[in-house]
């Protein structure tokens, strides 16, 4: 954009706080990364923004495919106890295996690794419960992955830990309640950030769960709990510490700990189906049970023949909400004290409860389209390292490096470090990924510090907004994962100059995928274009960060910003306002769509705008688009939260809200349209991706 754009600071008014409302997705395609990428809003960024834990599910997600280069959601994904999330063994090398001596020299190993299981592994003797060291990610190779026999053991202080997708069974001795055998699917005593997703664990002679001792930073997703006694315990101590999020999961013919909550701090339990089938040899004892002093939030799950549903100690604190119950009985309590918001915490997705059967039903345990996606190494790496341990020591030198005209995707592996340079993909250059290789998206950080008004070297001008962005990528397929790209121009110092626009990234290209980065700047961080006004430019952002102040989502591309957080920043002179999105889209294109996201950030209440419409070049012609849908807005955002640009009004364009919560949300009217569910139908993730599949490379 050209020329800075302030408003007038309105006095400060909060309104009034809306409810939670449970949110749905209809994607309509599957989205080859799992919607589980990790990270949270615990953690401070560098920036002062927080960092989202948790990048929810759809209600699609069954479809999805489940890949060993995620990490996880919930309470796992938060950064507590010197660990930022939960991602296993990302980063170490790959490995297969088939036979249990091999799985086990891996998985004990002090090295991370992804541990891929392509055979029926039978463990020997009977009960070995293999002891799992930190940083490892054991998965299986569709459905072929088997643990028979005996499971894995998670000792004190082991973390960052992930099992996924394979079937663990068969270690039942003869005896129902077995009180002599202690053979677990998977035991933890001690553990911490640890994520359980999309197993089968059935038939063991003790329990399938068992989470003891203090293992806290526990997220069990997408599990199927069948045919045991004891299915999930949770305690074995007198402190009040963990932290753990349930979600997802199918109990189905399990009699007890369903699971049993004892002495947890934070348990999060939600869109679980709990199934008792009429007529056979198990009976429920009871469904969800809060203990000792557990804290227990309990929502939108689905309880279908279970006796005692939902039970609590006196001790306990339970609050439920949404759950549908058919035909159960006995116990169904809540109360207790006041509990605490899973929101603050990270966030998630809920699912109506009368969906949850199928969902379940269909996206629960192991998923057969691993292996292709999860174990095929990149065409090409390229390695960049300041130190000089790297093929080149700048992101450029490396970018220059992928030959013009290439189709086999390119992967630049950042090593931690800060890179002050600018970067630029021309569109000759496709299929570039730029990936950080560090432990979290602070390790590495591109920046530099360039604005619409500073003089180029050669003296042939000023940059333009778009040309001052730090990084810049015109080839179609580009990528950014795991990093920072930041512009850091000083607007404070530099008044006295014109054009303080600051790009930190600008796209302009088509199919381009943003996964787990943050982009920092002030005024226009954020440039998502098109190569050209009649070329299609579809991005999709998922588990991100964008900082700013001023238009700082802004251009013409048909973009999604996917279950990430929008951070408002002050402005250089301290003062608290600005806007969000400034659209330019084209007639009949999609616009932005903020989906499932947080906008937040330390500003003062009603002072910032949503969107705005940006009719770049005085250009009658164009449509600005902006849809903000089940999203949690804070008090930041005004109750009329769309504005007029340069003599356009906004009530020309195209400027809508849908089932979105938190302080700054508000209901329908003249200021502030609201879709209805016919028109959000048209207006979802697969709407805007337009048979585009976004896949990690």
């Amino acid at each position: 954009m050209t020329a800075e754009r302030r408003t007038a600071q309105h006095t400060p008014h909060r309104p009034a706080g809306s409810s939670h409302r449970s949110r749905r997705t209809r994607l309509g395609v599957a989205i080859a990364v799992s919607t589980a990428l990790a990270a949270g809003f615990a953690a401070t960024a560098a920036n002062g923004a927080t960092e989202p834990r948790n990048a929810p599910y759809p209600a699609s997600s069954a479809a999805s495919p489940v890949r060993a280069d995620e990490a996880a959601d919930g309470f796992a994904s938060v950064d507590a106890m010197g660990q930022d999330g939960t991602y296993g063994g990302r980063g170490g090398e790959t490995v297969t295996v088939r036979t249990l001596a091999d799985l086990e020299k891996y998985a004990t190993a002090a090295e991370p690794y992804v541990i891929v299981v392509a055979a029926a592994i039978t463990m020997d003797p009977k009960g070995k419960e293999i002891k799992v060291a930190s940083d490892k990610t054991i998965i299986g190779s569709g459905t072929s992955g088997h643990i028979v026999g005996g499971g894995f053991f998670l000792g004190q202080g082991v973390h960052n830990v992930i099992i996924r997708n394979l079937t663990i069974r068969d270690s039942y001795a003869g005896t129902w309640n077995d009180k002599e055998h202690d053979w677990d699917a998977i035991q933890m005593d001690g553990a911490h950030h640890v994520w359980i997703d999309h197993n089968d664990l059935r038939n063991m002679a003790d329990g399938l769960i068992d989470s003891r001792k203090d293992t806290t930073y526990l997220t069990v997703s997408w599990n199927r709990l069948q045919h045991d006694n004891k299915a999930f315990g949770i305690g074995w101590t007198e402190n009040t510490t963990a932290d753990l999020t349930i979600h997802h999961n199918w109990f189905h013919e399990t009699e007890q700990r369903n699971p049993s909550t004892d002495n947890v701090a934070h348990a999060h339990l939600y869109n679980n189906f709990l199934q008792d089938d009429p007529g056979t040899d198990i009976t429920s004892s009871y469904g969800n049970y809060a203990r000792g002093h557990t804290n227990m939030v309990l929502e939108n799950s689905y309880f279908d023949g279970l006796n005692n549903p939902v039970t609590r100690d006196s001790t306990a604190t339970l609050v439920q909400r949404g759950s549908i119950f058919a035909g159960t009985s006995g116990r169904n309590e809540s109360g207790g004290g006041t509990s605490f918001d899973p929101h603050s915490y990270y966030a998630y997705t809920l699912d109506d409860a009368a969906d949850v059967p199928a969902l379940v039903k269909a996206g629960s345990g192991p998923r057969s389209s691993i292996a292709a996606a999860s174990t095929t190494a990149a065409a090409t790496t390229l390695t960049v390292a300041k130190d000089g341990s790297g093929q080149y020591s700048s992101v450029q030198a490396a970018v220059n490096a992928v030959p013009a005209g290439n189709t086999a995707r390119t992967v630049i592996a950042i090593a931690p470090g800060t890179y002050r340079e600018l970067v630029k993909i021309p569109s000759t250059k496709q299929n570039v990924t730029l990936q950080g290789t560090g432990p979290s998206r602070k390790s590495t950080v591109i920046v530099y510090d360039n604005a619409s008004g500073t003089q180029k070297p050669d003296g042939s001008g000023t940059y333009g907004t778009g040309g001052s962005a730090t990084v810049a990528a015109e080839g179609d397929g580009f990528q950014a994962r795991n990093l920072t790209i930041a512009n850091d121009f000083d607007e404070a110092a530099h008044q006295d100059m014109s054009g303080l626009q600051a790009v930190a990234l600008r796209t302009a290209a088509d199919k381009v995928f943003l996964d787990s980065i943050i982009t920092e700047g002030d005024q226009d961080t954020l440039l998502l274009d098109t190569a050209a006004k009649d070329r299609l430019g579809r991005v999709y952002m998922k588990n991100s960060y964008v900082v700013g102040n001023v238009d700082f989502i802004f251009g013409r591309a048909s973009a999604v910003i996917d279950a990430s957080v929008i951070t408002l920043k002050k402005r250089w002179n301290g003062s608290s306002a600005g806007y969000v999105t400034a659209p330019s889209t084209a007639a009949g294109r999609k616009g932005f769509l903020i989906n499932n996201s947080t906008v937040n950030g330390d500003v003062s209440a009603s002072t910032f705008y949503l969107g705005r419409p940006w009719h770049a070049g005085g250009d009658a012609t164009l449509d600005p688009m902006t849809t903000v849908r089940d999203s949690t807005l804070s008090a930041a955002i005004r109750p009329a939260p769309w504005t007029d640009m340069s003599g356009f009004s906004w009530k020309d364009d195209r400027f809508a809200e849908y089932r979105n919560d938190g302080p700054g949300a508000g209901t329908a009217s003249g200021d502030r349209p609201q879709l209805s569910d016919t028109g959000a139908a048209g207006q979802e993730v697969a709407d805007w991706l337009e048979g585009w599949t976004p896949s990690a490379s």
